[in-house]
Order: C-alpha cells, then sequence, then structure tokens
C-alpha cells in the first residue's frame, strides 16, 4: 500500500515538472519528440528531367523529381483529376507511365498543363 502512494507521488511530481518545465521553456516539448515532424524526401536529380518538364515552374519539377524517388509511394495515392481513362491507376501514373523502369525512365505530361 505505501509503495502504491510513493509511485502515485512520483507520477504526480514527473507529470508537475513536466507541465511546468513545457510553460516555463516552450521548446522543452519539442525537445522530448512531441509535436509534428518535419519529413524530408529524396528528390531526383533535376538533370534527368526532360527538356520541357526543366522548363516548367518549380513546383512542378519537384513533383516529378518526387516522383522519380517516391514512386511507391504515389502508387497508394488515387488520382482524382479525372485521369483515369487515358490509364492512369494512381498519382504516380501523372508523373510516370506505369510500366517506366528506373533504368528507362517514360514521363507522363499530364502534370505539365
Amino acid at each position: 500500500m505505501h509503495e502504491r502512494k510513493l509511485m502515485r507521488r512520483r507520477i504526480f511530481l514527473n507529470l508537475a515538472t513536466t507541465t511546468a518545465a513545457g510553460f516555463f521553456f516552450p521548446g522543452f516539448f519539442w525537445s522530448l519528440g512531441f509535436g509534428a515532424t518535419k519529413r524530408r524526401y529524396e528528390l531526383a536529380a533535376e538533370s534527368v528531367l526532360p527538356y520541357d518538364i526543366r522548363q516548367a515552374p518549380p513546383e512542378v519539377r519537384e513533383a516529378y523529381r518526387f516522383a522519380i524517388t517516391n514512386r511507391e509511394i504515389l502508387r497508394y495515392i488515387p488520382c482524382y483529376c479525372g485521369c483515369g481513362e487515358e490509364g492512369h491507376t494512381s498519382n504516380a501514373s501523372c508523373y510516370l507511365k506505369d510500366y517506366s523502369t528506373p533504368g528507362n525512365l517514360l514521363f507522363d505530361r499530364m502534370s505539365l498543363n
């Protein structure tokens, strides 16, 4: 019984200390790993893009570069722009043809429009 009281007291003191530290030092919770984490994904080199895609706005070029190195992620995201009629199976299809391989990149120009 006495051990339970001690354990409750320790838990209370830990929570109180953590809460106080978060109040007086706003960055404290971030240092513990709480909050949003910024993810960073690899992008393919811009030099692998065809000339017409390299002339597109920076956001479009970055989307193509992301699609090259993170194609497996994009395959889980459906495309809602109505390109299913063109045979697209996922968001990855909007940037690279489904039968494209890492050694033979075949780009879909749909995202340039």
